[in-house]
């Protein structure tokens, strides 16, 4: 029988039970596929606490989780793209990746190309795709541009701080002790600021000799939103794409806008920018390539087995953890 983290009443990580979770044969349009590792996002943490962002959370039972790898092991009708045995990979929902096995629609799956590493992609994937908008579409990241990037030694800040330089960018990058100022700094961020000891907004006017940056990107939201609109540049963006310190206070159009310079604020969410089959592809293939380039390092710090997922939730709550997570079934 196949096992999964299963959620029977929202909560903290305790909430997650692992036990029989029955998948049934697959539906037209979708696949079967068995997990060879899982990539754990904070996100994961707001879905098993109730809270549907960025995605709606099913009703309970509920098995929680939006990133995988794995080999595909039946195949629904209608699917003809894909074929038992191959490798596969998946960073958006439907909910349901803390599993042994599970049904996943096959517009929504990727062909894993060969010499990728499974762990590296589950680490990966929705973060690199995040990152990818972000740096690519969001704001087209320019060479020569200030940026600064919240929780730059998190999971998705080195990510983006590793990319960000490729494209040279000059990175101001914010972290909560020295020792992640300095994972930052190995990742390319130029100038990390703890945030207990410097304020991140005098920093970037002094680096851009009072210009500001061209753009914030923004993780952690009530804590520094005003903070990073003070740092942008006339014209420049605020990228909320999260909130780990609570959702921001409301924002002034004519004061926190207009006042500080025609800025442009916006919360930018994966599933708009892949929602054509077209973006998906083009997201995951030049994403396959910085991985294969080795513009991206998955930094792997933590690895559990899947049926600990409540001790890997315990740590990356604690504020502590550094770089990525993966679960393996």
């Amino acid at each position: 029988m196949n096992k999964a983290q299963v959620i029977h009443e929202l909560g903290g990580p305790d909430a997650m039970r692992w036990e029989d979770w029955p998948v049934p044969d697959p539906a037209p349009g979708e696949v079967r596929l068995r997990h060879t590792a899982v990539g754990v996002n904070f996100a994961d943490t707001y879905h098993r606490g109730g809270i549907s962002h960025p995605w709606p959370v099913p009703p309970c039972p509920v098995v929680i989780g939006f990133e995988g790898v794995g080999i595909v092991t039946g195949i629904g009708d209608g699917v003809t793209d894909f074929a038992e045995g191959d490798r596969v990979a998946y960073g958006i929902p439907p909910l349901g990746s803390y599993s042994q096995e599970r049904n996943y629609p096959a517009d929504k799956l990727l062909h894993l190309p060969d010499g990728l590493d499974e762990k590296t992609v589950a680490a990966l994937l929705m973060k690199g795709m995040t990152a990818h908008y972000l740096l690519h579409r969001t704001y087209k990241v320019q060479p020569g541009d200030t940026i600064v990037v919240h929780a730059a030694a998190g999971g998705m800040g080195l990510i983006l701080c590793q990319w960000a330089k490729a494209l040279g960018a000059t990175i101001v990058g914010t972290v909560s002790t020295p020792e992640k100022a300095e994972a930052a700094r190995a990742a390319g961020c130029h100038y990390p600021v703890v945030r207990s000891e410097e304020d991140f907004a005098d920093k970037v006017r002094e680096v851009t000799d009072g210009e500001g940056a061209a753009v914030v990107y923004e993780a952690i939201g009530k804590d520094t939103l005003q903070r990073s609109l003070d740092c942008l540049r006339l014209m420049g963006v605020c990228a909320a794409y999260g909130h780990v310190s609570g959702p921001p206070d409301p924002v002034d159009i004519i004061q926190d806008l207009g006042r500080r310079g025609s800025l442009f604020i916006t919360r930018p969410a994966i599933m708009h920018y892949v929602a054509r089959r077209a973006d998906l592809e083009w997201t995951a293939r030049d994403l396959f390539k910085a991985i294969g380039d080795g513009i991206l390092d998955p930094n792997i710090n933590y690895e559990y087995p899947l049926e600990d997922a409540v001790a890997a939730h315990t740590a990356i709550e604690s504020g502590k953890t550094l770089g990525a997570t993966v679960l393996i079934p």
